[in-house]
């Protein structure tokens, strides 16, 4: 399995320490939320909606320099809008090491 890291937040920040700060900032606030609302969606059936929160969270699993969760992501948010839960668990695994690195800072 992949490890959430900084690289691609280093290249965007070019050595300025603020901007990456405010990038862990945003994702210690929004991932968690995200999260929840995807699980809340992926509980009641709502697959549409979770597919929605799941197009949101590939982006931030990209940042986090995921680049094989983000095409597990993108074969999974299809999946959900073809009423597929296949990949359910893969996607919740990735989001959990995200959710464990970002909260470890």
């Amino acid at each position: 399995m992949e490890t959430p890291n900084f690289s691609y937040i280093d290249q965007l920040a070019d050595g300025c320490d603020d901007f990456k700060n405010e990038i862990i900032k945003i994702l210690k606030k929004e991932l968690p939320i995200e999260f929840k609302q995807y699980q809340d969606y992926f509980q009641h059936k709502n697959l549409i909606e979770a597919a929605e929160v799941v197009h949101k969270l590939k982006h931030k699993i990209s940042i986090l320099g995921l680049q094989k969760g983000y095409y597990i992501a993108e074969d999974f948010e299809s999946n959900l809008k073809n009423n597929n839960q296949i990949l359910h668990k893969d996607f919740e695994e990735i989001i959990k090491s995200m959710l464990d690195f970002v909260n470890e800072l």
